[in-house]
This record gives structure tokens, sequence and C-alpha cells, in this order.
């Protein structure tokens, strides 16, 4: 077969199967669950990996990996990955595919990025013939709390992997648009917790206690200092408070607080001289205050940087499913954070967008994790095709 009419075959596969990826999307958007509880999705994954005659492993309890191996010969390994978690948000769209589940809503898309998959693993299956090497299909749990990819990683199951790609559908851009940025698209997250212990005393005679809420009153402020005087003003960093907790009756000295916050920034370096000044910074001030600090944080994500040559290939790619003068190579960062930086952090690649947004249908305008979001479904179709695009010129190169 040659290549244009390898070409032609791909989109006319995917075409093909675009009412069943439309249809998995709103079974999966239907039946959301959060992170680490995907039981009944990674059930209905595995069922469409065996109809597929994929062969897969679980990653941890509602986590997969599959696997297509290449016929063409042997040759290098790409990772191609979706996450299947939703979010503790009521879904308020009136549409026959609604959550059936109360309280849990697919608002962030990741029901799509399953499904188009899910369609792209069917095509590159079928494809197996026509390339050399290997292609493992990642479906990750629990990305909105950053414990998801470090599985993958941590069991293994990026070890031998030349490149990875992924990618993210986008509401803030069009349908029918694709974007392929280089560089820091994503900031990292860490979510830290200090706590402060004093002692407690009546609030009459404040000098026979600990005020522990004045030192976390004080220390909430005094953090903010360390973007303004400790970072490059060149760099994008935040560092947010946005839970304070202390005290348990007006007329007695808190003994204890907590405070629990946020940094975001789009270097390893900048995260790690940040992270260490949030914790000097507490120290230092529950010193001044006579109170005693407990320092926590949890890796969420690192930041997500996406490889020159990859971001130049998947807007390659992107241009022959939507045209060149439809592919956007620069879009602002976003501070929000992705855990497929875990990926990126062990083997180089691409993590894309793909738009969903209909400018005639109000209802894909909304924003992620908002309880209205929804998708022009068209754009799973985008995504299926891009993913099996991308795989395939990354094995054939």
């Amino acid at each position: 077969m040659s290549q244009l009419s390898i070409e032609t075959s791909i989109t006319e596969k995917i075409r093909a199967c675009s009412r069943d990826i439309i249809e998995l999307r709103r079974y999966f958007h239907q039946h959301p669950e959060p992170s680490l509880k995907e039981f009944e999705t990674i059930r209905r994954i595995k069922e469409e990996l065996d109809t597929l005659d994929i062969p897969y492993e679980s990653v941890g309890e509602t986590g997969v990996i599959g696997t297509i191996e290449g016929q063409a010969g042997p040759g290098k390994t790409i990772l191609l990955r979706a996450d299947i978690d939703a979010l503790e948000l009521e879904d308020a769209k009136d549409t026959v595919y609604r959550s059936k589940n109360p309280g849990l809503n697919h608002a962030c898309g990741h029901d799509g990025h399953t499904a188009a998959l899910l369609g792209a693993a069917r095509v590159l299956k079928e494809q197996a013939e026509y390339f050399p090497g290997t292609i493992r299909l990642a479906f990750q749990q629990a990305e909105e709390i950053g414990a998801g990819a470090r599985q993958f990683v941590q069991g293994g199951f990026v070890e031998g992997v030349d490149q990875v790609f992924g990618l993210h559908l986008d509401s803030s851009v069009l349908v029918g648009e694709i974007v392929s940025a280089a560089g820091a698209t994503n900031a990292c997250c860490d979510i830290f917790k200090i706590q402060v212990k004093g002692q407690s005393a009546h609030a009459a005679r404040p000098d026979k206690g600990v005020d522990a809420l004045l030192a976390a009153a004080a220390l909430t402020v005094e953090l903010q200092s360390i973007v303004g005087r400790e970072v490059s003003p060149l760099d994008h960093v935040v560092v947010g408070v946005g839970v304070l907790n202390a005290g348990t009756r007006y007329n007695i000295v808190a003994n204890q607080a907590e405070l629990e916050g946020t940094v975001r920034a789009f270097s390893h370096e900048a995260r790690a001289s940040v992270l260490e000044a949030v914790e000097r910074v507490a120290r230092r001030v529950g010193e001044a205050h006579r109170a005693e600090i407990h320092f926590e944080n949890y890796d969420a994500a690192a930041p997500l940087i996406n490889g020159a040559e990859p971001a130049a290939r998947a807007a390659r790619v992107a241009a022959n499913i939507v045209g060149e003068a439809h592919v956007i190579t620069s879009q602002p960062k976003s501070l929000g954070a992705d855990d497929f930086a875990d990926f990126l952090a062990e083997a180089p690649g691409v993590y894309a967008r793909v738009g969903t947004r209909d400018p005639k249908d109000e209802g894909t305008w909304h924003g992620h994790h908002h309880e209205l979001f929804d998708i022009a479904e068209e754009g799973l179709i985008y995504a299926a095709e891009l993913h099996v695009r991308y795989a395939l010129d990354y094995l054939n190169s």
C-alpha cells in the first residue's frame, strides 16, 4: 500500500468509527467516577481492548496499559496516554448523556480523552502490518489528584519508551483547531500544609500562651513576599494560601493552626527554589512567634514541558488533519497542572490540545471544571486521528 493510500485510509477508518467514539464518550460521561475509584470505567475500557484483541496489563487498581506490536519489524516504542477520572461536581446539563452518578461529572473532558484513544486503538490495531515498533496505550487513573501517572512510572511501564504523546480537549479553542506548543505549557502543582503549634491561654492573658493563629496570619502575609522579592519578575510563579484554620473559641488563645496552599511554577529550578523558600519562611516566622512548625508538601505534578522536536512533529501531523492555518504553535501558558508531566520526565514528547468549542453552540463555551461543561463532539474525531497519525509518523520516521 502506498503512503498516500495509507494516509487516506487512516482518515476513512477514523471517520468510519466516529459514531462508536461518540457513543463511548457519552457512555463514560453518563458513568463518571472519581480519582482512584474508576472501577467501572476501567472495566469498560478492558472490554473494548478485549474486543480489539489488544493485550493489556493492569496498573494499580484502576489503570491499564495495552500493547500493539507493529508487524513491520522491530523499532521504537511510543506511549499514548488518556486520563480517565471525573470530578466531584454536579452535572447541570440537560442532555441525554447527562451524568447518572449524583455529584460526579466528567467536566474536564477525560471521557473524551478515553473514547478518542480507544477509537485510535482500533485503527492502530488494523494498521499494525504497516508500522514497526511498539505502541503502548496508557489509560491512566487519578489525573485530577496527581496520583495516576506516577503509578505507571513507578511500575516500570514507561521503561524503554522512546517517546510519549498525549492530548487534552480544550473548550477555549475552536473545534477544528489543534494546539502544539514547544516548551513549558503547564505549571507544576505542589500542595503544601503547614501546621503551627502554640500554647493555649485565656484571651485576657495572651502573654501566658503562644498564639498559633497570630503566627499563621503573619505567615500567610509573609509568604506573599517570596514571589515579589525572591523570584525573577520574568518568571511566572504563584504562591497561594487557600485554607487557614485556627482556634476553638473567641476567648482562648489558639494553640494550633493549619495552612494549606499551593506553589505553581514553569521550571524545575523555580519550583525547587520557591518550595525551599516557603519552608524556610514558615520556620523563621514560627520561630519569631515562639511557635512550632511542621511542614509537608505533596508533589501533585511537575512542570509540563514539551520537547521542541515532538511539538514540531505534532504541529506538522495536525496540519494534515485540520490544515496548517488551523494549527496553533504559540499559546499562553496555563497555571493549571497535568500529571502527564510525569511521563515527560521519563521520555521526550508533547502534550497537544484539541479544540472543542463550537461557535454556534454556547453549551460548549464553558470552562473546564464547570458544572455545565460540554464539548463539540467533532473534536473527538480530530483527537483520535491525531493519536493515530502522530504514532505512525513517529514509528515510521
